[in-house]
This record gives structure tokens, sequence and C-alpha cells, in this order.
């Protein structure tokens, strides 16, 4: 792990604090959840709930989450032996790698990717092997090469890492796509992890489908959710794991070594609000898409090539129109020249010089920090020009 620093979250967040930036880099809402969840939490707090919970989480965490994948994606699990809950999705990332992952053996990811796969794939021990994800010229999408996915496999490939939608390029696979990344685990038996902590943030009518939906899926997947994006409660650090019985039970042998348990009043709390604010989740991802359009446009007067964005919190813009081919030394200067801050591409792949000519920004913001955001930028372009 020698060769893991300062994350670009870290850095960018304390230059946007020196510089008293604008900061669109890390991917967490400046606004709070429902008031109903907030007020609940405080409410279990004074009750008393405020000692270890079971290990596997609260019971009526995990019955809620169970219904709520019956209900959104028609997948039946039973509570007690097939959800776990755990210190947020990353948490959950690292019992179920951590469990599946011997050392030596591959795991397959899409790159670009979040930061905190080729840290816990090393871990674990594994070798990380990258698919990318590359453009598609006709519409601007990051889409992903079947032939690279199964150029990808080789004999000691055991985990593939699914993300979607997907952070850092906004894309949500496509029935096609899913498809060809199933019947890749199929033929190659491999068991796939889903991260899926953005699933109720697709946008444009897009829906989000599990890969445990896919013929010959469900007993090889083990897929990932949390609250922090799903309730706009990023802090709270609650997630949880659900498939087949032997895959939870091993992620679960797993963690009672790492965190053990979460909050216990929170779990109270999120199970009530999955039940409760589904009006909530709608309105934020309606909310969520007007805030997309809203950077998105900006960005362009801007100077910059936006890509299109699906899912997630996040706009992949092209730093070329500006002149500009090196994402990390933009990153670096915007702080302090224009008062905005964005995280540089590259940081989510291996193969640097693919991302080099791209920003990630979030829009995960109130309007009115988005549109300060927007007049720094502009005047900071036509400065320039």
């Amino acid at each position: 792990m020698r060769s893991y620093g300062e994350t670009i979250f870290a850095e960018m967040t304390r230059l946007a604090t020196e510089t008293e930036s604008v900061n669109l880099g890390q991917g967490f809402p400046d606004t709070d959840g429902p008031r109903s969840l907030l007020e609940g939490a405080n409410r279990y707090v004074l009750e008393g709930v405020n000692q270890y919970p079971p290990g596997p989480g609260r019971p009526e965490l995990r019955e809620a989450v169970a219904r709520y994948r019956k209900r959104h994606h028609g997948i039946e699990l039973d509570p007690e032996t097939q959800v776990y809950v755990t210190v947020g999705a990353t948490g959950a990332l690292a019992a179920s790698l951590l469990s599946l992952v011997e050392r030596g053996d591959e795991v397959l990811v899409f790159e670009p990717m979040y930061d905190s796969y080729a840290a816990l794939i090393s871990l674990a021990g594994g070798v990380r092997r990258t698919v990318p994800l590359r453009r598609d010229e006709a519409t601007g999408r990051f889409t992903l090469d079947p032939g690279e996915l199964r150029s990808a496999v080789g004999p000691r490939t055991r985990v593939m890492i699914v993300n979607t939608p997907h952070n850092p390029t906004g894309a949500v696979f496509d029935a096609d796509e899913l498809e060809e990344i199933a019947k890749v685990c199929r033929e190659n038996d491999l068991i796939a992890v889903t991260d899926e902590v953005y699933e109720f943030l697709t946008f444009d009518g897009l829906p989000h489908v599990p890969l445990a939906t896919l013929p010959g899926m469900a007993e090889r997947t083990l897929s990932i959710s949390s609250v922090g994006k799903t309730l706009a409660v990023t802090g709270w650090k609650t997630g949880w794991v659900m498939g087949p019985e032997p895959l939870v039970r091993a992620a679960r042998t797993v963690n009672q070594f790492l965190t053990f348990s979460a909050n216990g009043a929170y779990q109270l709390a999120i199970a009530d609000a999955l039940e409760t604010e589904e009006n909530w989740i709608l309105d934020q991802r309606d909310a969520l898409q007007r805030k997309r359009d809203r950077l998105a446009e900006g960005l362009v007067e801007a100077g910059f090539d936006v890509r299109p964005c699906e899912g997630t919190y996040f706009l992949m813009a092209d730093i070329r129109p500006l002149g500009f081919s090196d994402c990390e030394e933009l990153a670096r200067a915007l702080p302090s020249e224009a008062g905005v801050a964005a995280v540089p591409a590259s940081a989510f792949y291996d193969h640097e010089e693919e991302g080099a000519h791209l920003l990630r920004f979030a829009f995960c913001k109130r309007d009115e920090v988005l549109d300060e955001a927007l007049v720094r930028l502009r005047r900071w372009h036509v400065g320039r020009s």
C-alpha cells in the first residue's frame, strides 16, 4: 500500500479550502436528506439506541432493504441470510473483495474507476485488470467494447466489479452492455460485485437494471448499495451487501473483524425512511437532473466540452477546447485562478493518459453554489481570451 498517499479528493478539498473556492470536486450534497430521516435518528438516539447493534445489522433495516429490493427490482431476498449491513458501501466493497479474492487472483474493473477499487483490490492481494470505457463518437457517452472485455479475462480472473450508474463517467450500462457482462461472468465462472450506490439517480427516464436480475446472475452476484446517495446523508456511512447466502456469509465473516457493526440509531431511521420517503427519493432525482443541466450548460459557456451524463452526481468535461491537455495541472490551477475546484479524471485511471484531458465536476450542490461556480469559471474563461 506504499503507493497510496493522499487521495486526489483530499488534495482538491484542501486547495478549495485554502483558496476559498467553490468545491465541485468531492461528491457530497450540501443539503441534507428528508426531515423525517433526521428527526428519526435524533429520536432513536434519545431513546437509547446507542450500543452495539447486531453485527449483521438491525433486523428492521435488513427487512426494509429486502422489501425495497423486491419493490423496485423484483428481487427476492431473505433478510436474515441475504442482506448484511456495513459501514458504508466502501465497507461493503472491502468485506466482499477480502472474502472473495485470494493472493494473485485477478479482478476485472472498468476504467475509469472509483479510486477505492484499486486500493481494496491491493489490500486483498489481488491483481487489477482494467477494461476501458471509451467515448462513443456517435453519442458521446462512455461505452464498453465487448471484445476488450473478453480479452481481459485470464485463467486467474475471479471477480468483476461492475459500477452502474458509473462514477466518474455518469454512464448507465444499457441492456446490451449488461447482457455482455453477464455472459462473460457465466462463461468464465466469475463472481460479480456490483456497486449500485447511484441506483436511484438515473436521468431522462433511464432505468437502473441490477445485474442480479439477468439470467444466471442472481447466484453469482454480490450487490452493494447505501443510504448516502439514496437519501443524501453521505456522512452516515451506512451501506449493505445483498446476494446469495454463501457469498453474503463470506462477506459477513470478514466484516466482523473489520468494523463489526454500523450505527444502530441510524439504521432504524433509515429503515423507516426506505418505507416512507419514496417521493423524496424521486424528487431528489428530478432536482439533480435539473442541476446536471444547469451545470452542463454553464460549463459549455465557459469553454468546456461536456460529456453526456445519464446518472450519478458527476459531469465529465473535456479541457482541450480551452487549450489544455493536462487535467492535473489545470485542476491544481483552477482554485487559485478561477476560485473553483474540480477533480482531474486521470486519478480514476490506471492508464492516466487516457483521462488526461478530462475534469470531473459534481453538480449535487445548491443552485446558488452552482451559479457562483459558473460565474467564476466564465470570468476566468473570458479573462484568458
